[in-house]
């Protein structure tokens, strides 16, 4: 049985990551932040308690600023994948707190890489790099396009990328670099964009809010499904050799698009609802980001199925059922259809 280790695995790609590699028959660690309140419901349907006889899945409480709990569990783990997906991962806050950001999203990269090259240096690493670190530079973006970030968020992944590089080119470790633009679902974080917006729409239908207050609307991303991406991170991990690879769609959208998309399927009017607040605005934008999966879609036999207007329609869907009323029920039809077998659990 392959054992794995998922750094940020109460977050929206590690449940799905660990919902996957269930289902693959693997024994899933993975490492959460302790707080004064459970952060774990993203994963509570996979739970099993670790005393059970048939558990595979099990926490270790840490941090990732703490070099000494890192090395002791992966010691004690001695995990054959390790996905390293925590992180301090909103742009926005980044701006806040980029000391914390450099210091999580950074930092934390070398002390797992280090823990591991001392401990089981034949182990394979995959780091969730970020689209975001192309930055400023022309879409469409590859592996082979230029690094100009435009966020201490992405200062931070581009730190962790070329971190990644060296540990695999100096010590011959099995180490990738999972390139991945925006993926979005319902379990997306709820300050994110579009799920601010799809939890906006559901709260104005359901009579709690009169308006959605949004920044810039002209930025453009290209927006896939996360459940879809968890599967291409452990499809890298499957090859016989370590590389880095750029995971998206290929098409872009604005925030426009999809607000406007957002509201007319859910029957409301968009200028009687939203409104411009400055507050979030970044100090420095990125216009487009826009994926070229040529290497993905070759080498790992990958290609998105969801692509902008299917994943708006499940996440407001998704958003409506939680708020108590009757979805439209397209997104759930999707699902269906593309996913029959659902192995990515609940939403």
């Amino acid at each position: 049985m392959k054992r794995a280790f998922i750094t940020g695995i109460t977050g929206q790609d590690g449940s799905y990551l660990a919902e996957f590699l269930l289902s693959k028959g693997y024994e899933v660690h993975g490492l959460v932040r302790r707080a004064s309140t459970f952060n774990t419901q993203r994963i509570d349907h996979i739970y099993i308690d670790a005393h059970e006889p048939d558990a595979r899945i099990f926490f270790h409480y840490g941090d990732l600023s703490d070099s000494e709990m890192i090395s002791h569990v992966l010691y004690n783990i001695k995990p054959d994948e390790i996905y390293h997906l925590g992180a301090q991962s909103h742009v926005r806050i980044s701006f806040d707190t980029p000391e914390y950001t450099g210091n999580i999203t950074g930092l934390a990269t070398t002390r797992i890489l280090e823990a591991a090259r001392r401990s089981n240096p034949s182990v394979k690493f995959y780091q969730a790099s970020s689209s975001e670190m192309f930055g400023h530079t022309p879409p469409p973006q590859n592996e082979d396009s230029c690094f100009w970030p435009r966020s201490p968020y992405a200062c931070a992944k581009v730190y962790s990328y070329w971190m990644t590089r060296n540990y695999r080119d100096g010590y011959n470790m099995f180490a990738c670099n999972g390139i991945l633009f925006n993926h979005e679902s319902p379990r997306r974080g709820e300050t994110f964009v579009t799920r601010k917006i799809t939890r906006g729409i559901a709260a104005i239908l359901a009579g709690k809010e009169k308006y959605l207050y949004l920044g810039n609307l002209e930025a453009k991303r290209d927006w896939g499904y996360s459940p879809e991406y968890v599967e291409c991170m452990w499809r890298i991990l499957q090859q016989d050799t370590p590389d880095d690879y750029v995971i998206g769609t290929g098409q872009t959208n604005s925030v426009q698009e999809y607000v406007d998309a957002a509201f007319s399927y859910a029957g409301l009017d968009v200028n009687e609802h939203v409104k411009i607040d400055p507050k979030y605005f970044r100090p420095t934008e990125v216009e487009a980001l826009q994926a070229d999966p040529s290497r993905s879609e070759k080498k790992l036999s990958w290609k998105a199925k969801i692509r902008f207007k299917e994943l708006m329609k499940i996440m407001v869907d998704a958003d409506m059922r939680a708020a108590g009323l009757e979805p439209v029920g397209e997104g759930d039809e999707i699902i269906r259809k593309e996913f029959p077998y659902r192995w990515w659990g609940k939403d």
